[in-house]
């Protein structure tokens, strides 16, 4: 009998979010019981809906959009990304370095098919976003995840990344803010990334999709701005998340630094952007609508995130809520969508942490995601997404707290 098997380059790529656990929550959903889905950063089904100006902005790109674009974006997409950047300081920011795609997750693959050879190796955070590990591991290469200190709030050591630095080393990945620990690095620990980048010849590839999603008087430093003209960085960003659009996969990739000895890279991004023929054009031409301010802070944004905003109050009152039970404790996000709480595994009994979330599915039908399918490598965390309305939030933690108290009861 024939077999038929996945690509052997498979083995190591996960992506939990939507993995195993999900499939039970949509075979619960199909018995009839009602999933609470804090898995996954998805703004509309929460009512965070996208302002009209980008929906007219979209609607009015239809008759254009029926044709193929440009490979890399359309020029007008294009340079107001780099305007936008500009505007951040970002001095070296052009039109002609930045590509679109269909979201981060794409450029994410096309960057790393572009760049990496089987064998080289490149720094990535622990936690990180999973598709960093699993396209490090499907385009050949090595990943080597160096550590966020929880006590530092989920700030990097610029020390540990230093350490593990190798001649296989190609390139250090960012996600600031930080998916899914909500950390947003402070600027001694942007600037101490970048100068080791510097001091030995490594590329920056910096995610920064949660630019504007930042609280509590947290500022986001861009790495492309300490990078300056002598380290070649790769921001990577688009419209899921600030303005409520994921589903229009408006993601893009702007290259700044050096670009006149990244030729050939750029030479390999453009082949691949033109093989996938170009991305999705209708949700390109959210994009000047939505950076039409031109300036950092962009208002289209500010009616989620200015003090006191939705998401702030969400964020805060969902880690100090995870935060007071018993055996559990948070580090209160600064930004992004998520809280990444830990457990005490001796005092649950929790042995594997994906386990320990399919219990939580089954007996309380909430839906979250295991710490280690987010590359952390103990059984001690979750991510819930805090999306809902407080009032929902609270009844979800307020289960998880009975959940894990029955867990106490029984392993004491």
């Amino acid at each position: 009998m024939t077999r038929f098997r996945q690509a052997h380059r498979l083995r190591n790529v996960r992506y939990d979010v939507r993995g195993p656990i999900l499939t039970e929550a949509a075979r619960l959903e199909a018995q009839g019981h009602d999933v609470l889905r804090l898995n996954l950063g998805n703004m509309r089904p929460f009512g965070h809906q996208a302002r009209p100006e980008i929906l007219e902005a979209v609607a009015g790109g239809l008759d254009a959009a029926q044709a193929y674009s440009d490979s890399r974006g359309i020029p007008q997409a294009r340079e107001a990304l780099a305007e936008h950047y500009r505007g951040h300081g970002i001095s070296g920011a052009s039109a002609e370095s930045v590509f679109l795609g269909n979201g981060v997750s794409e450029l994410i693959t096309l960057t790393l098919q572009a760049l990496v050879d089987p064998g080289d190796e490149i720094l990535v955070p622990a936690p990180d976003y999973p598709t960093w590990t699993g396209a490090v591991h499907l385009t050949g290469g090595v990943p080597v995840h160096y550590l966020a200190d929880e006590a530092d709030g989920w700030n990097p050591s610029v020390e540990d990344i230093e350490s593990k630095i190798t001649p296989a080393t190609t390139a250090i990945v960012l996600i600031n803010p930080n998916n899914p620990t909500g950390a947003v690095y402070s600027e001694a620990t942007v600037r101490g990334i970048v100068d080791v980048a510097r001091r030995h010849g490594l590329i920056l590839l910096s995610d920064e999709i949660y630019a504007d999603l930042v609280f509590g008087g947290a500022r986001h430093h861009y790495a492309a701005r300490s990078a300056g003209d002598d380290v070649l960085c790769l921001t990577f960003g688009g419209l899921s998340k600030a303005y409520r659009v994921c589903g229009y996969r408006a993601g893009w990739v702007s290259v700044t630094g050096p670009v006149q000895d990244a030729a050939d890279l750029l030479e390999g991004l453009t082949l691949l952007s033109n093989m996938r023929v170009c991305p999705n054009a209708t949700g390109q031409y959210a994009i000047p609508a939505a950076l039409s301010a031109g300036t950092p802070g962009s208002p289209l944004a500010a009616d989620i995130v200015d003090p006191g905003g939705l998401l702030e109050d969400r964020l805060a009152r969902t880690a100090a809520a995870l935060d007071a039970i018993p055996g559990v404790s948070c580090v209160a996000p600064r930004g992004a969508l998520y809280c990444f709480p830990r457990v005490d595994t001796e005092l649950f009994g929790i042995v594997s942490d994906e386990e320990f979330v399919l219990d939580l599915l089954r007996s309380e039908h909430i839906l979250v995601t295991h710490g280690t399918g987010f590359n952390w490598p103990e059984p001690d965390h979750f991510r819930i997404v805090c999306l809902p309305d407080g009032e929902v939030l609270d009844r979800a933690v307020g289960s998880i707290a009975n959940f894990l108290d029955r867990r106490r009861r029984r392993s004491a």
